[in-house]
């Protein structure tokens, strides 16, 4: 263990590493919700309902909800460089083909492939930290790369909207795969060879297929964040994936507003990220709390004072600064959780919040098609506010 640890320290580039990995983490992660900024023209242009559109965010997320444990198990000696340039590589692919594709079945398949670059890389990003800065500095480099996730869907989908509303969603697509080729050459460039964590010179066996669901149901902890994960990131993208017509339908905003609110949702989320940051490191379960207890309380508002176009602005922004410290919050519980076994940690969460971006696509397609498109901000609060008490009870042994 301990030659692997110093793979990535002591290396003059910890961080451009850092900055190369966010921007990898940042691109994956606005492929798999891109959708998300251009879910009605989208739809209307493929000619299928935006229930059945949101199959674009279902479905890489359940194919990276399987993908990450199976990549930490299966490629425990692999360089991880070598394996992020690849999924790189694989996600520029899938996002290039929905841009000349004119079936939706054929986009599909492509977020199939998107699946398993996501879960792939995150997977193998979210324990690379203590290789690659001092110990001193995890808690800022955790809080940036982790940055990449909440940027994505706070920035990333902003910009696809305002891309979409100039030249149309293909192009939107087309550039994220651009994005993810430029990415994949900076990481290259910029990342040292890494070593499969748990080898002696990237040699070995990993955790295993036993080891993997093994961890859960010896640490508590462990199992405390993945019911946190499954919770807040399930009723956030049950809300999530539908707030373009949320916007437009529920609260009466101009389309052409869109894309300018949407961006100011991306700020305030990056603001999040980085406030929560430092906190995480030192208390994540108490941050979970703080967080989960303000994602409801946001979308339960929006169901009810959110129909008008100045309340469902303010309460954008809100719900962008309350979501955007969830990923580094998680990330910090289960490196707290499990000190000498982050990278299976990762991948199990990795898996979940992956799986719970599915699910809340789905269940919100499921209630949009047969209620009404509010019910989807009040699924969502109910989901968030059940993850307080267990942020709170399972956090209780926190650091101040």
């Amino acid at each position: 263990m301990g030659h692997v640890e110093q793979a990535g320290k002591g290396t003059a580039s910890g961080r451009p590493a850092v900055a190369a990995v966010t921007l990898g983490i940042f691109t994956v992660m606005t492929a798999e919700l891109l959708p998300v900024g251009l879910l009605t023209p989208a739809a209307a242009d493929l000619a299928v309902s935006e229930g059945t559109a949101a199959l674009m965010v279902t479905v890489p997320g359940l194919v990276a909800a399987l993908a990450a444990p199976l990549v930490t198990v299966r490629a425990a000696g692999a360089d991880r460089r070598t394996l992020l340039v690849a999924f790189l590589f694989l996600a520029a692919v899938a996002n290039l083909v929905p841009a000349l594709a004119g079936h939706l079945a054929v986009v599909l398949a492509a977020r199939v492939l998107l699946g398993v670059a996501i879960g792939g890389f995150w997977a193998l990003a979210g324990g690379l930290v203590p290789r690659l800065v001092p110990a001193e500095a995890v808690g800022r480099a955790t809080a940036a790369i982790f940055g990449g996730v909440s940027a994505a869907s706070v920035l990333g989908v902003p910009a696809a909207t305002l891309l979409t509303e100039r030249v149309g969603w293909r192009w939107a697509f087309a550039a994220t795969g651009v994005l993810a080729l430029l990415a994949a050459v900076a990481l290259r460039a910029l990342l040292p060879q890494l070593p499969g964590a748990g080898t002696e010179g990237g040699r070995g066996a990993g955790p295993g297929l036993r080891g993997l669901a093994a961890l859960p149901g010896r640490n508590r902890r462990v199992r405390a964040g993945l019911l946190l994960t499954l919770a807040l990131v399930t009723g956030h993208f049950l809300a999530y994936s539908f707030v373009r017509p949320l916007l437009t339908d529920h609260s009466g905003i101009s389309g052409s507003l869109l894309g300018a609110l949407l961006l100011g949702y991306g700020v305030a989320g990056v603001a999040g990220n980085f406030l929560v940051g430092s906190r995480a490191a030192r208390s994540p379960g108490r941050t979970l709390a703080v967080i989960a207890a303000a994602l409801g309380t946001v979308l339960l508002a929006g169901f009810l004072l959110g129909d008008s176009a100045i309340a469902g602005a303010g309460l954008l922004l809100l719900w962008g600064l309350a979501y955007g410290g969830v990923s580094v919050a998680l990330q910090s519980w289960f490196m707290a959780a499990a000190p000498d076994d982050v990278e299976t940690a990762t991948g199990l969460n990795v898996s979940v919040f992956c799986l719970a971006i599915a699910l809340g696509a789905l269940l919100g397609g499921l209630l949009v098609d047969a209620y009404s498109l509010g019910t989807v901000l009040l699924a969502g609060a109910a989901l968030t506010l059940a993850a307080f008490p267990v942020a709170v009870l399972s956090g209780r042994n926190d650091h101040s």
